[in-house]
């Protein structure tokens, strides 16, 4: 019996060493991968903030160009990305012109300044509010988590999604007969999530044998949650993990402090954080590559950061996106997170 639970001991060690060789690794339920023939690959950003940060150019630049190395069948931005004011045009032409399938989601601070979605999504060159794009295959389901009509919204950004737009989410999830993947900047569980969050479950839950992964953005954490079969995964802003006022700081010089004053409120990564999203059908694998980076200045612990949302946990809030491993069976997904990361590329 020792030796028995030695070697199931290894086993699982190596299974696990595998996983994360892998990144995320969901198999595909058989009827799904039977609908794809090639490998696909979507390179992924989200939460530049480029109204905020003043590396946020370079940023983009570092995400564009890893992106050109392995030529991915479309790039996705994920939100807080850009207002659309004149001097943010170039920034977010840079985006667009990369490749012709460039997908946007709206985020909360897009229309910040006093800016209309309407004229956040003319600047981008987004078909509406909410959509869906099919690429090579994969039927890519956009929602817009903006919406008012919360019946428990206090205060701040609006986090719902209403009545209309959630009758087109179950009508495009019925007659879809390609593989989804469901796209939201705010979460639609985990921390942070919606106001009406368990309806949006719900709805996925019904459909979870179509459903690849869902994935957001908003939260700036590195996070995944299983829910009704479904993997949530929040992907790790491109910049910095919020840290408020009572954890003003200066990461930088005074002088580029006093140009982007609103750093002092985050804790800056080093480097941008970006993935790579892969859905091989061969394998009935799909992968989410992470990426590392550091700390700019003071870290969250160096500066005693409580966390105060019970949902969080430490491990959440890391300068990098990390490696979990699922496995999906036909009635149940086990899931052996793992919170290491990769080189990205």
């Amino acid at each position: 019996m020792k030796n028995s639970k030695k070697d199931s001991h290894i086993n699982r060690r190596q299974f696990l060493e595998s996983s994360m060789k892998a990144g995320i690794a969901l198999s595909m339920p058989v009827h799904l991968s039977d609908l794809l023939t090639d490998k696909i690959e979507v390179a992924v950003i989200t939460d530049l903030h480029q109204d905020i940060m003043h590396d946020a150019p370079a940023r983009l630049s570092a995400f564009l160009d890893a992106a050109r190395r392995f030529k991915p069948d479309a790039l996705l931005q994920m939100g807080d990305f850009a207002v659309p004011k004149e001097a943010n045009r170039d920034i977010i032409s840079q985006f667009n012109k990369a490749h012709a399938q460039s997908l946007h989601v709206l985020g909360n601070h897009d229309t910040d300044g006093g800016f209309t979605q309407q004229q956040t999504m003319s600047m981008w060159g987004m078909p509406d509010r909410y959509y869906s794009k099919s690429v090579r295959g994969i039927r890519f389901i956009i929602l817009d988590g903006n919406e008012k009509g919360s019946p428990i919204h206090k205060s701040g950004y609006p986090s719902y999604i209403g009545k209309q737009q959630v009758s087109w989410l179950k009508d495009q999830l019925s007659e879809t007969k390609e593989p989804v993947i469901v796209v939201s900047h705010q979460p639609l569980a985990g921390p942070i999530a919606i106001d009406n969050a368990d309806v949006l479950q719900g709805v996925l839950g019904q459909f979870s044998d179509k459903i690849l992964l869902a994935i957001n953005g908003h939260t700036h954490i590195d996070g995944a949650y299983l829910v009704d079969n479904v993997n949530y995964i929040h992907i790790n802003s491109a910049s910095y993990f919020w840290a408020g006022d009572p954890y003003k700081h200066e990461s930088y010089s005074k002088s580029i402090h006093e140009t982007h004053p609103w750093i002092a409120y985050t804790f800056p990564y080093q480097e941008a954080l970006f993935t790579r999203l892969t859905i091989n059908p061969g394998k009935r694998i799909i992968s989410i590559e992470g990426k590392k980076s550091k700390w700019q200045g003071k870290s969250p612990s160096e500066l005693g950061y409580k966390i105060d949302d019970l949902q969080l946990k430490e491990d959440n809030i890391v300068p990098y996106i990390g490696r979990r491993s699922f496995k999906k069976y036909k009635d149940r997904i086990s899931s052996a997170p793992d919170i290491r990361y990769a080189t990205f590329l």
